[in-house]
């Protein structure tokens, strides 16, 4: 039996897909003496194919033929115009707000702390959140066609979730660096070290990967299919699994573990760090010390006050067709909002960050 050089350049290259050309017969009679018999291994050896090959093509068929739908707030066509030019506005404060509080870290000299280096990432995880998430939402209120590919909206629910689990835990790095500097001044330039605040920021982008990872492994084990409605404007995992034709007991049940370990970690971190904070500065004998220390930490009390809020009522708001609404104005503000408020926040609250904005605008008009 003649063997063609194509049929062998594709035994070489590993591929399942050999079409039964000739070379599934030679590997077949190959493989005779392990499964017994030359019938009996190219049975196998078919099975083997065409399992591989089905499961393949339904990957690739659910990636390609599936399309949702981001109902977003269409069904207010009469405030769809004033909701763009609203968003388009909280984002464009949210981008300019974020990058001038990077620039304004990167050069002021006197904000070459610790604090600042974690704010500078906070700001920076804030204007990549915004941005995964706001230009579709812009989009989906102008144009009639709302469609998602189902590759799209996986990539946009991958990133964001990267986004919003650092963020989780990049807001409990700056607790932790609030509590070693008033719990521990002296030893607070030794404590928090370059190498040892570069780690906690890594730790807190690779946690959020590894979750965003985890996340959509389980949620591409769901069967979708044709056109499905998802009621947001931003491809969440709860109104993506409500539209699988799948189970998704186990997506949910770990995006829940995750989710609670996630948050009560965070938070067990954030409030640890205070109690010993206000213990500390219930020890202070001037009131001026006290005032000061508040001061400093009242910024980030705040954004950790409104984030974690609406992260706790988003999340205990049940799913039903009557809190779809809820659900989305609270995604509106943990997704669009609170992005455009921490650096309002941090730059109208605390002096430093006015002082050195005070100086830079001076040195550029001066020149």
């Amino acid at each position: 039996m003649e063997v063609s050089e194509s049929d062998y350049a594709r035994q070489e290259k590993g591929s399942l897909e050999l079409k039964f050309l000739g070379d599934q017969r030679i590997y077949a009679w190959l493989l005779r003496t392990e499964y017994g018999s030359f019938e009996r291994a190219e049975s196998v050896l078919i099975t083997e194919i065409t399992l591989s090959f089905i499961f393949h093509s339904n990957y690739e068929n659910q990636s390609s033929a599936v399309t949702f739908i981001l109902v977003g707030f269409s069904e207010f066509p009469d405030i769809q115009l004033p909701l763009f030019l609203l968003f388009l506005t909280i984002y464009t404060i949210t981008v300019l707000g974020n990058l001038g509080m990077i620039a304004v870290i990167r050069l002021s000299p006197k904000l070459h702390t610790p604090m600042y280096f974690f704010l500078s990432h906070l700001s920076f995880v804030d204007f990549c959140y915004s941005t995964v998430v706001s230009p579709k939402l812009l989009e989906n209120l102008i144009v009639e066609d709302r469609r998602i590919s189902f590759t799209g909206c996986v990539m946009q629910f991958f990133f964001a979730c990267i986004f919003v689990v650092t963020e989780t835990f990049m807001l409990a790095v700056m607790a932790y660096d609030r509590f070693v500097a008033v719990c521990n001044p002296l030893l607070y330039t030794v404590a928090m070290s370059q190498k040892f605040c570069w780690s906690l920021v890594a730790a807190s982008y690779s946690w959020g990967i590894i979750c965003s990872f985890v996340f959509i492994h389980f949620m591409l084990t769901l069967v979708f299919c044709g056109t499905k409605f998802i009621n947001n404007f931003v491809c969440e995992h709860d109104a993506i699994v409500a539209v699988s034709c799948s189970d998704p007991y186990i997506s949910q049940k770990v995006i829940f573990i995750f989710a609670t370990f996630n948050e009560l970690s965070s938070l067990m971190i954030i409030l640890t760090s205070y109690v010993f904070i206000v213990i500390t500065v219930m020890k202070m004998p001037t009131t001026g010390g006290r005032y000061k220390v508040f001061s400093t930490c009242a910024s980030h009390l705040t954004t950790i006050t409104i984030y974690h809020s609406i992260i706790i009522c988003l999340y205990c708001v049940p799913t039903t067709k009557s809190s779809w609404l809820l659900v989305k104005v609270a995604s509106v503000f943990y997704t669009v909002v609170i992005p455009m408020l921490n650096p309002l926040i941090y730059s109208l609250r605390n002096k430093d960050v006015k002082d050195a904005v005070k100086k830079l605008l001076c040195s550029s008009l001066s020149s």
